[in-house]
C-alpha cells in the first residue's frame, strides 16, 4: 500500500476525498489528514508517505510553498499532487516546474483522481525497479572487489572500496556454504544445482539483513562446486548476543529450513583484518579437499580439522614415501601392505587423531601434486574428494585403514589412467554412445566403467569440452531428438517422450520447456504454422 497525506483547510474537501474512492482497492491508504502546509511538514517529520495531495490556497503555508520547501530542502522525494481551481491554473503550472507529479482541478472528479493515482503507481513501480537495479549493480560491483580480496589478488582500490561500503571492523573468517555433497557418479542437472545455489544465497542474504553484502554468490566458480561465500565478522555474533559457533549454526539451520536441504559449512581460520581474508579462504578450500577423509559434520572448522601441536609436525616420512611410491606404481598388493605399515607406524608412535590427520593431509597434498603433473587442466582437488567419497563405504570409519586402502587403490588406478592418457578419444566414444543409446538409461558412471576411466575425471573432461555436465548434454541431446520427432511425425507427445528416454510425462514437458522455452505441443504448432 502507498501511503497518502491529504492537505486542505476545508474539512468537506478532505472528507470528500476520503470517500470518493475505495483507496485500499486502488493500492493506497490514507496515512493522515491536515489543514495546512505547516501541519503537513510537522507530520512528515515523523511519518513517511509516498504521496501528498494538497490544495494550493491554504492559511499558514500554501500547497505551493509546501512543495517548494520539500524540494528545496530535499526533505522528501514524495510524489506531490496539487488541488487547484480554474483561477489557480497558473499556480498549478508553476507547481509543475517544482517537480509536481500532477494537478487536479476542483471539484474533484472521481475518474480524474483515479487516473492520477494510476500515474503515481506507475511512477512508483518504475522508481522501485530502478532502485532495485541500482542496488543489484552496487552489490555486484562490491562483490567483485570482495572476491578480489578473497582470492588474494587485490590492490588498494579493491580494499578501500570494500572498507568504505561494508562493515569490516575486527577479525573475520571465510565460510564456504554448500549443499551436502552428492556421491560420486550421482549426477544432478546443472540447472537444478544452480537453482539450489540461488536459494542458498537468497536465504543467507535474508538472514544477514543489513550485513547482506558479506554474502557472495559463487566464489569458487569450480566445476561441481555450487557454493556461496560468507565473510563472518566478529561483530555479527557479538551483536546477536551469541558465540561465533552458535551464530554460524543458527545461520546454517536457517538456510537448511529455507532450502529443505542439508547445508554444510567449511570455516577457515580467523584473520585479524579483511585484507587477510584470502588466507582464511585458502583454509576453507583445504577443508573441501580433505572433507572426504573426515567424520561427516555439518560445520567443519579449520582449527579442529588441521591442528599443529606445540611440538611441531611429526611425519612418518619413510612409510608415507613408500605408500606414495606404491600408489604411483599402482600395485594393489603393495598398496595394501604400505597402508598397513603406515597405520602401524602411526599407532606405534602413539599418534592421536590430530597427528594422524596431519600425516593424512600431507599424503593428500602429495596425491594432488602427482595428478597435477599429469593433467593440471582440471580441478584435481575436486577429483580427489570425489574419489575419496566413492571409496568410502557404510560400516567403515572415514580416514580409517580400510577407507585409506580402498582410496589408495582407486587413486592408483586414476593416476595410471592419466599416465596412459586414456582420455584421448574417450570423449568421442562417449559422444557416440549418446547418439546410439540416448533413449536408454545411460549414465556417466556406466560409461566410466565401460571405458575404464574414473567417473570424476571423465565428468570434468566432459565439462571442460562442452561447458556443461554429461547429464545436461544428454538431456539437451534428447530434447533435440524430441523436437525432430515433433516436426517430422504425427506421433503423440507421450509416445515421443518414451522414444527419447523419458517415462515421466511431466518431467519430459518441464525439461522441454527449459530447453526450448515452450511446451512440446506449442512448439509443434508454432513450427507447423510458421509463427
Amino acid at each position: 500500500m502507498l501511503k497518502v497525506l491529504l492537505v486542505d483547510d476545508e474539512p468537506f474537501i478532505i472528507q470528500g476525498l476520503k470517500v470518493i474512492i475505495d483507496w485500499e482497492n486502488e493500492g493506497f491508504e490514507i496515512a493522515g489528514m491536515v489543514s495546512n502546509g505547516k501541519e503537513a511538514l510537522q507530520f512528515l517529520e515523523n511519518e513517511n508517505v509516498d504521496l501528498v495531495i494538497a490544495d494550493i490556497r491554504m492559511p499558514e503555508m500554501t500547497g505551493l510553498e509546501l512543495l517548494e520547501t520539500l524540494r528545496k530542502d530535499k526533505k522528501s522525494d514524495v510524489y506531490f499532487v496539487i488541488l487547484s481551481g480554474y483561477a489557480d491554473f497558473s499556480y498549478a503550472q508553476q507547481a509543475m516546474q517544482n517537480d509536481c507529479t500532477d494537478y487536479i482541478l476542483k471539484p474533484v472528479d472521481k475518474e480524474m483522481l483515479l487516473k492520477v493515482l494510476n500515474k503515481v503507481l506507475v511512477l512508483k513501480n518504475e522508481k522501485n525497479k530502478i532502485d532495485e537495479d541500482n542496488k543489484k549493480m552496487k552489490q555486484a560491483y562490491l562483490a567483485g572487489h570482495l572476491i578480489s580480496l578473497i582470492r588474494g589478488k587485490y590492490d588498494e582500490v579493491n580494499l578501500n572500496y570494500v572498507k568504505e561500503n561494508m562493515r569490516c571492523e575486527g577479525g573475520a573468517r571465510y565460510v564456504e556454504i554448500q549443499v551436502e555433497q552428492f556421491p560420486a557418479g550421482d549426477e544432478i542437472l546443472d540447472s537444478d544445482m544452480r537453482s539450489l545455489q540461488r536459494k542458498m544465497y537468497e536465504s543467507c542474504v535474508a538472514f544477514l539483513g543489513a550485513d547482506s553484502a558479506h554474502c557472495v554468490f559463487d566464489v569458487s566458480v569450480n566445476e561441481k562446486v555450487y557454493d556461496i561465500g560468507f565473510i563472518c565478522s566478529d561483530y555479527m555474533a557479538e551483536e546477536a548476543a551469541k558465540n561465533e559457533r552458535k551464530y554460524l549454526e543458527d545461520l546454517r539451520r536457517y538456510i537448511c529450513d529455507n532450502t529443505q536441504k542439508n547445508i554444510v559449512m567449511l570455516v577457515g581460520r580467523k584473520v585479524s583484518d579483511i585484507s587477510k581474508i584470502a588466507r582464511s579462504y585458502g583454509n576453507a578450500c583445504m577443508l573441501r579437499s580433505f572433507q572426504g577423509f573426515r567424520i561427516v559434520k555439518s560445520i567443519y572448522y579449520y582449527e579442529d580439522e588441521v591442528k599443529i601441536s606445540a611440538d611441531g609436525i611429526v611425519l612418518c616420512k619413510d612409510s608415507l614415501d613408500e605408500l606414495l611410491r606404491t600408489v604411483e606404481q599402482n600395485n594393489h598388493v603393495e598398496i595394501r601392505n604400505a597402508v598397513a605399515t603406515f597405520y602401524d607406524e602411526m599407532s606405534s608412535m602413539g599418534m592421536n587423531g590430530e597427528s594422524m590427520n596431519l600425516n593424512i593431509n600431507y599424503l593428500l597434498f602429495q596425491f594432488i601434486h602427482l595428478a597435477s603433473e599429469q593433467d593440471d587442466n582440471v580441478n584435481q582437488q575436486e577429483i580427489l574428494r570425489l574419489i575419496s567419497e566413492s571409496s568410502f563405504k557404510t560400516g567403515i570409519e572415514r580416514g580409517s585403514r580400510a577407507h585409506m586402502t580402498r582410496f589408495c587403490c582407486e587413486y592408483g588406478d586414476y593416476l595410471s589412467q592419466l599416465r596412459k592418457n586414456v582420455s584421448r578419444g574417450v570423449i568421442g566414444m562417449v559422444e557416440k554412445e549418446v547418439r546410439d543409446n540416448y533413449a536408454t538409461n545411460i549414465t556417466l558412471k556406466s560409461l566410466s566403467e565401460k571405458y575404464y576411466v574414473n567417473s570424476a575425471y571423465l565428468g570434468q573432461l566432459f565439462r571442460k569440452k562442452y561447458g556443461q555436465s554429461f547429464k545436461d548434454y544428454l538431456n539437451n541431446y534428447r530434447m533435440e531428438r524430441a523436437a525432430e520427432l515433433l516436426l517430422r511425425t504425427d506421433k503423440k507427445i507421450i509416445q515421443i517422450a518414451e522414444e527419447v528416454g523419458y517415462h515421466d510425462m511431466d518431467y519430459f514437458v518441464n525439461r522441454f520447456i527449459q530447453v526450448k522455452g515452450c511446451t512440446p505441443a506449442r512448439f509443434r504448432r508454432q513450427m507447423q504454422s510458421g509463427e
